[in-house]
Parts: structure tokens; C-alpha cells; sequence
């Protein structure tokens, strides 16, 4: 959440999209609204107003071909979500950006929008078994056993990602072996203590927002090269969670949009994607655009509710069948300042038990009010998501509390968010495939389906399921479709 720490992934978070899928392929409310709907015409449509679908709009502009953006919510930014809290502007979504970022990087200084670090000074707080204890760096005070557990268990799976080819990794010499298991089950075989295996899944829960028992080892593998090492995906300093944008990482998204003006249409749920001899129709409630080409966004579990014809073929529809969202909420509590700077504390906390495992300290960059956010992911978010908003906030706070202090207790605002419960979501951050799908069904994932093209983080080759792999897939989307123009 640095994400961790991930990632959040940042919420983390990524990023692109989900715009374009609806519950039911073509409603009785779309066909009653047919007749008001605009018919509209483009080189290319997109689906989704997420990082991935701007930059697909954004790059086939400048190249002077003609595009309309789909996106189902009432805004841009898919993953990535800012809201004013008290004046505060507060991420909801996918937040940071971290070293090795570059395209994202490169996308948010050409649209102005500057970053700044994450608060990391001072001490962190690790809570194990009841007790808590505080340290600096990135290490926490585990047992000396634990320690050369994790760092041995990092070391193996760090090598092991280095032979994972990342456009094809399914094509690993030892893909059918990583496949094959859950890191659950390597992790087992692996490690051979409890609180080494408490730090791993501590990692995994923030990467992905699901257990070690849910993701095909081969996927972590894959991630972790994605990446370039697993400490880059967790790090604060260093690592995906090193920066943060002024303003909120929405502000990207919405700068981009901007410039694209009225080629991006909200409210605009694509139902229906009809493909021809000769071009594409796209059909929404509020618009039909025929088009020489569609590149849809959305993650495979959203992509799937748009009705398609001809139908995909059945390695597509499969593949979309099979790579869930993660769970997470996202919480946050507002106070007049970050009183734990006082105390030396960097307001992030790791802990075996939930809701809540991991918090950043999330104020803005001039201090004048206090944030801290807080993760529920994974086992935790499917246990916590449906109980009542007062008691998950108890909880929450209770906790808050109990690792900085009994200021932490009274928050002058507190807000989350369920993202498993957004529609165009579904969950959070980023899709992940189970055992055995990289493997039967990974090429499918970025193969174009006649004139239909697929983007998003998760179709990324570096830094997938982030924000920058959002950015990357739409550049090389862009690319694709453009030669073919």
C-alpha cells in the first residue's frame, strides 16, 4: 500500500478504466431511449475515460485521426478519483506515483500537473499479535528468524521473475510449474516461519487486494518483473509509493479531457458492440458511433457485460470469465493537522489484524490538515464491506487510535470508499488471474478481435495494474491502431 503499501494500487491503483460495461447487454431502458440517441462518426471509439482510454484518445489526436471517448460514470478518471473533504482534495482511488513511473511521469508534466513525496519521516508502527512497536526504514522489528525468512523468500521470487517473459508469460520455461499453484502453496513450501509468511501476505493483500491463496504464483512472478522487484512495489521511498499528485491524480485524467473536449461523452454506457466487413458500431444510451475501429478499456470482468456481434471468440469471453477484481475499501480520517508528525511518527502502520493493516499518512502537501488512510483489502473488505458504515468506522478509528495516539480518535470527518460496490468497478485495484489462466487463456489478452482492440493496466507489460501501466497501455494501443489507419 504504498500500497503496499502498495499500490493502491494505489487503490491502488490503477488506473484505467471501466467504463463500459453494463449489467445487461441491451435494457429495456436502451431500447426505450433509442430513439433520442446521437448518431456519431470516427477513425476510432473508445471505451472507457480512464488513464488508458484519454491516452488512446489523446495519442491518435495528435495524430490527426478522429475520436470519441464512451465513458459510463458521470466523470473521467476511472480508478483514479478525487474529492473535495472539507476543502481537502482526497483520492479515492489510485494515488501514487512512484521511480521507474515514466510514462505517467511524462503524461502529467505535459498536462502541468506537478507531485510531491510521500510524508515518510519519522517512525513507523508494526502491530503483531497485540503488540505494538515502532521503527524506522523500511524494515520492520520482526524476530531475526522472520526477517532472513522474508528477505530470502523476496530474494527467490525476485529471481524467479527475471524469467518470466513479461509479453508472454505464459511461455516461462517453468510456467506450467508456477501456474499450477497459489502463492499460498509456494509460500508454504517456502517459508517456514509465521511471521515472515504475516509479511508476505501483508505485501500481496496491498498489491493485488486479495490472499496469497487466491493469485496464480505465475501472476506474481509476472507482477513482480512488471515492476522490477518486489520491494519496488511496496516501498514508500524508492518505491510505487514514493509520490503523490497536486490536487489528487484525477487532475490528470481531467486536464486530458479537457483538451479532448467534446470527444468524451459521460453518462454514456456502451451496451452493444457490432462488428463489420468494413467498421464497428459502438452502441450506448446515449449515442451510436460508427467507427473503422473500438479499443475497449474496461478489465476483463467489465468487459465481458457488453454484449458483442459477432460473439468473442471463446480463449476472449473465457479469459473474462476468469480474472476477478480485487477487494478493497478505501477509509480515510480528516483532522485539523497530522498531529503524529509531532511525535515523530510517519503515520504509516502494518498490522496482522484488521479492518484495517496498513495506513499512510495522506495530508496535503502543506500540512494544514491531517489525513490518514487506511486499507481494507483482500479477506478483510469481503468480511467488513457489507456490515454497517458506524461500525466499520468504529473499528476503524478504534484502530487509528490505538497506533498514533488517542487524538486519532476524533476525527473531524471520516470518509471511504467501497469499490467493490461501484458499478463500473467492481472492485479494486486491478484484475488478477488465478491459477491456470495465464497459462490457457494469456494470449488472448491483448489480441485484437477483428476490429476490436483491449487496453487498460492490465493488458500492461510494465508496471501493470498501476496507474503508469494504464498510460503505457494506452501509448501502445494507440500504436496499434494507428498503423492500421
Amino acid at each position: 500500500m504504498s500500497q503496499r503499501r502498495i499500490t493502491r494500487r494505489g487503490a491502488l491503483g490503477a488506473a484505467a478504466t471501466g467504463a463500459g460495461a453494463a449489467a445487461l447487454p441491451a435494457s429495456a431502458a436502451a431500447r426505450g431511449r433509442k430513439h433520442r440517441r446521437r448518431s456519431l462518426s470516427a477513425d476510432v471509439v473508445v471505451v472507457g475515460a480512464g488513464l488508458a482510454g484519454l491516452t488512446t484518445a489523446r495519442v491518435l489526436r495528435a495524430r490527426g485521426h478522429s475520436v470519441y471517448v464512451l465513458e459510463a460514470r458521470n466523470r473521467v478518471g476511472g480508478r483514479t478519483w478525487t474529492k473535495k473533504v472539507r476543502g481537502v482534495p482526497v483520492d479515492f482511488g489510485g494515488q501514487w506515483i512512484g521511480p521507474g513511473q515514466t510514462r505517467l511521469a511524462a503524461l502529467a508534466k505535459a498536462v502541468g500537473v506537478p507531485t510531491f513525496k510521500t510524508y515518510n519521516t519519522g517512525l513507523n508502527v508494526y502491530q503483531r499479535l497485540g503488540t505494538l512497536k515502532t521503527y524506522s526504514g523500511a524494515i520492520p522489528p520482526a524476530s531475526p528468524a522472520a526477517i532472513g525468512d522474508i528477505a530470502t523468500a523476496l530474494a527467490k521470487l525476485d529471481q524467479m521473475a527475471g524469467e518470466v517473459p513479461l509479453a508472454t508469460p505464459w511461455t516461462a520455461p517453468r510456467a506450467r510449474e508456477w501456474d499450477g499453484q497459489t502463492l499460498e502453496t509456494w509460500k508454504l513450501a517456502n517459508m517456514t516461519t509465521d511471521e515472515g509468511r504475516l509479511l508476505l501476505d501483508l505485501g500481496i493483500e496491498a498489491v493485488f487486494a486479495g490472499e496469497p491463496r487466491d493469485v496464480s504464483l505465475l501472476h506474481v512472478l509476472f507482477y513482480i518483473h512488471s515492476a522490477g522487484s518486489f520491494e519496488n512495489l511496496i516501498n514508500t521511498e524508492g518505491g510505487a509509493q514514493e509520490s503523490r499528485f497536486v490536487g489528487g491524480s484525477q487532475t490528470v485524467s481531467k486536464r486530458v479531457a479537457a483538451k479532448l473536449g467534446h470527444r468524451v461523452l459521460l453518462d454514456t454506457p456502451v451496451r452493444r458492440i457490432v462488428q463489420g466487413r468494413r467498421g464497428v458500431t459502438v452502441e450506448s444510451d446515449r449515442a451510436v458511433v460508427h467507427a473503422r475501429y473500438c479499443v475497449v478499456t474496461a478489465p476483463p470482468a467489465l468487459a465481458a457485460r457488453i454484449q458483442y456481434d459477432p460473439i468473442l471468440p471463446a480463449a476472449r469471453d473465457q479469459l473474462t470469465q476468469r480474472m476477478p477484481m480485487g477487494s478493497v475499501l478505501k477509509v480515510h480520517a480528516l483532522y485539523d493537522r497530522p498531529f503524529w508528525r509531532d511525535d515523530g511518527r510517519t503515520g504509516q502502520a502494518t498490522s496482522d489484524t484488521g479492518p484495517v493493516k496498513v495506513t499512510y499518512d495522506n495530508s496535503p502537501p502543506n500540512g494544514n490538515t491531517g489525513v490518514l488512510i487506511g486499507f481494507i483489502e483482500g479477506e478483510e473488505a469481503r468480511r467488513w464491506g457489507p456490515r454497517p458504515l458506524a461500525q466499520r468506522r468504529a473499528a476503524v478509528i478504534a484502530q487509528f487510535a490505538k497506533w498514533f495516539g488517542p487524538a486519532a480518535g476524533h476525527p473531524r470527518a471520516y470518509v471511504e470508499q467501497n469499490w467493490m460496490e461501484e458499478e463500473w468497478s467492481r472492485g479494486c485495484y486491478g484484475a488478477w488471474a488465478p491459477p491456470g489462466v495465464l497459462l490457457d487463456y494469456g494470449a488472448a489478452l491483448r489480441k485484437p478481435v477483428g476490429r476490436i482492440h483491449w487496453a487498460g493496466t492490465e493488458t500492461a507489460t510494465q508496471w501493470c495494474g498501476y496507474m503508469d501501466g494504464a498510460v503505457r497501455s494506452g501509448e501502445r494501443v494507440a500504436a496499434e491502431v494507428g498503423r492500421l489507419l
